[in-house]
């Protein structure tokens, strides 16, 4: 679906240039929810905007269905860009319009009859749920409900992909949550591709099908959200990942190390339906160790859930930790010795 070869997309800044993009190559699968996060300035949004050349490559190809689109004259370019929809952060609304009026902008753009316009308008208003609103003004619209507003334009008219810049950071966590399983929805029941910057890990875990993390214009690593979780490679990714490079669980975690110096720090993953099993509690009934559960969450992604649990063991023999981790092996549990 599209194809990223070698880009590179380079800024004038003061006389020297500055590598927004550095050396890029990826591809993203029709129908998959494609994510690309990374920290403030790591390139992700300068990489989306080169998808429909908002902005241009100083090298390298997009392609899209083996189409170079950066080949494309301007008139082949407007056309190509009707089939990718694009949503962002602030939402882009015409505040002086109706929020029928919004949707059906791109469709007056495509010259679309006017009736036919907005009966599709209003079929769209309705698929994100804001079925009665369709005469009200953006000011009178919460941030979520605006956002639901921008996707319904920018599926107007019937895009292939879907673009979303940082789409759910200006909102709260609930909103957040519904926005997403909006986006899920009609990647489901168009098989839209979707392709979405995020700096939350939250965000990109519960949606994304794969991963791209990047940092400082380049691509660090590319994996389903499963490996990313599992088995992440780069520094960056662990730090996404990781909840030990958080300034209150490091300090956590040295206090719980100096009161604690003959014990062990482990770091244990759940997959799947193991995070609903009471495995840690059945192995402590068997152990002469003793558990303490310093930390414990889990992350719902669109692999399932994945729980991670950091626990710090005492009194115990070295023969007995190593029985106590080889027990939780066997049980599909993964475990790390952190210290």
């Amino acid at each position: 679906m599209i194809k990223i070869e070698n880009l590179v997309k380079e800024f004038e800044l003061n006389s020297s240039k500055l590598k927004a993009v550095d050396d890029v190559s990826l591809e993203v699968k029709a129908g998959e929810i494609f994510g690309i996060i990374g920290y403030s300035g790591a390139g992700k949004s300068t990489l989306l905007r080169i998808i429909n050349q908002l902005e241009i490559q100083t090298s390298g190809k997009v392609l899209i269905d083996g189409v170079d689109i950066s080949a494309l004259n301007k008139k082949q370019l407007l056309q190509s860009r009707q089939k990718i929809g694009m949503i962002f952060q602030h939402f882009n609304l015409l505040w002086s319009k109706t929020i029928l009026e919004n949707v059906m902008l791109p469709l007056s753009f495509a010259k679309v009859d006017n009736s036919k316009a907005k009966t599709k308008a209003l079929d769209l208003i309705n698929l994100v749920g804001l079925s009665g609103r369709e005469n009200s003004y953006p000011s009178e619209l919460s941030g979520g409900q605006k956002q639901r507003v921008a996707i319904a334009r920018a599926l107007a008219n019937d895009p292939k992909i879907l673009l979303c810049d940082e789409a759910t950071s200006a909102l709260d966590p609930q909103t957040t949550v519904s926005i997403l399983d909006l986006l899920k929805k009609i990647n489901r029941e168009f098989n839209l591709t979707i392709v979405m910057i995020t700096h939350q890990m939250e965000v990109a875990q519960k949606i994304c099908h794969r991963i791209a993390v990047m940092s400082d214009g380049k691509l660090c690593e590319v994996n389903t959200v499963q490996e990313i979780f599992e088995h992440p490679q780069h520094e960056v990714t662990k730090s996404f990942v990781n909840k030990t490079d958080d300034i209150e669980m490091q300090e956590c975690l040295n206090d719980l190390k100096r009161n604690n110096p003959e014990g062990k720090l482990l770091k244990l993953l759940f997959l799947g339906k193991e995070t609903t099993e009471p495995i840690l509690a059945n192995i402590v009934k068997n152990s002469v160790i003793d558990v303490n559960i310093v930390y414990s969450n889990i992350n719902l992604t669109s692999y399932g859930s994945i729980g991670e649990m950091y626990i710090l063991v005492t009194n115990g023999l070295d023969s007995d930790y190593r029985e106590f981790i080889n027990e939780l092996v066997r049980k599909n549990v993964e475990v790390k010795e952190l210290w």
